[in-house]
């Protein structure tokens, strides 16, 4: 039985990119420069790479991007926009939580949920982290976002402050569980043959405290978390319950 993302992205590519997500990339790559020192002699995986924006924008830049994702329909839109901009990538299809990669890159980049935190347990979503850092050489760094527990639970506070807010979250499909701090919800979209598809989206919101556990667990020996602006990563950029996603930058 297919799950959830995998039916999403079977044929979603285009759709995807047209996304106001995925508009931010070139400011996001900004960051991500900066936090390489701009050093191009780094080989950088592209975890969950999707369409490959981020692998294609760094690769025009000069840097040698590997991009791995479940989807061959995005990777196939991948490896379409890198061909079209006369680029070298390599589009590989990899399951993020079992990665043939040891000690072969300088640095990971999982942006704008990619594999994490969309699988169905937490023994995956860690899966898929333990699988980055095997991959990754000594003292890489690996830099992701993920949705942020804070943002759930604080709108969650609000809705139970409001008698009718539980009853309009229910209308609307969407159901957020502070025990599992999962929300799932309904997605209605169009695929890129015109057809009107619906998946009953399951995600896990994460608490910094937990993403700090996990990497120390990984033996990251530096960790640091951000407020994720779309488009506008920063280190000035301190994390509040109002943001949506969490930026993570740890050091092996």
């Amino acid at each position: 039985m297919k799950q959830w993302y995998e039916t999403l992205f079977e044929n979603y590519a285009e759709g995807y990119d047209k996304e106001p997500f995925t508009q931010g990339t070139k400011g996001e790559c900004d960051f991500i420069e900066r936090e390489l020192n701009f050093d191009k002699s780094l080989k950088i995986i592209d975890v969950g790479c999707g369409t490959g924006r981020h692998a294609i924008e760094l690769s025009k830049r000069g840097y040698s991007v590997t991009g791995i994702d479940l989807s061959e329909a995005q990777l196939r839109r991948a490896r379409e926009k890198a061909e079209k901009e006369n680029l070298k990538v390599e589009f590989l299809r990899h399951d993020a939580r079992c990665l043939p990669f040891e000690a072969q890159f300088d640095a990971a980049i999982m942006l704008c949920e990619g594999a994490f935190p969309l699988m169905e347990t937490d023994e995956m979503n860690f899966e898929i982290l333990r699988n980055v850092t095997k991959a990754l050489k000594p003292r890489a760094k690996f830099i992701f976002t993920t949705l942020s527990g804070l943002y759930q639970l604080f709108q969650f506070m609000d809705r139970y402050r409001q008698s009718s807010g539980e009853q309009q979250a229910a209308a609307a499909g969407t159901h957020f569980d502070p025990l599992t701090m999962r929300e799932s919800s309904i997605l209605t979209f169009i695929d890129d043959d015109g057809n009107k598809k619906e998946v009953q989206v399951n995600e896990r919101y994460y608490l910094p405290s937990e993403i700090i556990w996990f990497l120390k667990t990984l033996g990251y020996r530096k960790i640091d978390i951000f407020g994720a602006t779309l488009g506008a990563f920063s280190r000035e950029e301190p994390l509040t319950p109002e943001h949506f996603e969490m930026l993570v930058v740890a050091e092996k």
